[in-house]
């Protein structure tokens, strides 16, 4: 498989302070699927940022999709960022905007005409069990729920890597299952899935995905890695 993302020696820190991250060197193949594990504070929200742009690297060199992007222009972010699906914790989902338009933002800021939309927008919210909420409001919604129509708004436009933070932190285990059974079938597709967690059960869900494990800012050897499994989801499988 060919890497759509390479880091080389990159460092990330925050003003005059220490850096967060150090000397990380890593590679995500195209339709890869890997667990990003740490403590809290470890780095994995911040190495996420520097996947979705929402963070320049401070030293180091950051390759996506086959270019050099460390220091590329704001003109040229659009069309990167269009290619990466995010998933945020707090899900950051539009409180005034119906789940119909929050989950067609993407296609709506891409320039994709209004008659394009519809078709994928419901087929998605029908694959995250919500086709008959189309008209709610997120408020009205359980985090659950959110939860996935968040997934279904990063995946819109079938982007070549996905990144999740802590993407079953706020919701109990079944809906976990669910959520995990859809960055399955994603990656299924073809999209390159990362998943930051703390959480301990993910590994024994996702024993497929590769580990990634991040110690004060540095990425070691998760087999060497302390570990503390606890109870493992329920099957997944669609609820």
């Amino acid at each position: 498989m060919s890497s759509i993302v390479r880091f080389e020696s990159v460092g990330l820190r925050y003003g005059a302070g220490a850096e967060v991250l150090r000397d990380i060197d890593l590679a995500l193949d195209r339709g890869s699927l890997h667990l990003l594990q740490g403590p809290s504070g470890a780095g994995k929200t911040s190495l996420l940022r520097l996947l979705y742009f929402a963070q320049r690297p401070t030293r180091g060199r950051l390759h996506m999709f086959g270019e050099d992007v460390t220091d590329v222009g704001r003109d040229g972010l659009p069309a990167l960022r269009r290619r990466i699906g995010v998933v945020f914790q707090d899900f950051r989902l539009i409180p005034h905007l119906s789940l119909f338009d929050n989950v067609a933002l993407p296609l709506r800021l891409a320039g994709v005409s209004e008659g394009d939309v519809r078709a994928p927008v419901e087929e998605l919210l029908s694959w995250v069990d919500l086709a008959g909420r189309r008209d709610d409001l997120p408020a009205t919604l359980s985090g659950g729920e959110q939860q996935c129509v968040a997934i279904a708004r990063a995946v819109i436009g079938r982007p070549d890597l996905l990144v999740a933070d802590e993407p079953t932190g706020n919701v109990d285990a079944a809906v976990a299952a669910r959520v995990l059974h859809l960055f399955l079938e994603l990656n299924k597709l073809g999209t390159a899935v990362l998943i930051a967690t703390h959480d301990h059960n993910l590994p024994l869900a996702l024993p497929a995905a590769k580990r990634l494990r991040l110690e004060r800012g540095m990425l070691v050897d998760p087999v060497t890695a302390p570990a503390a499994p606890t109870r493992p989801f329920r099957s997944l499988r669609k609820s």
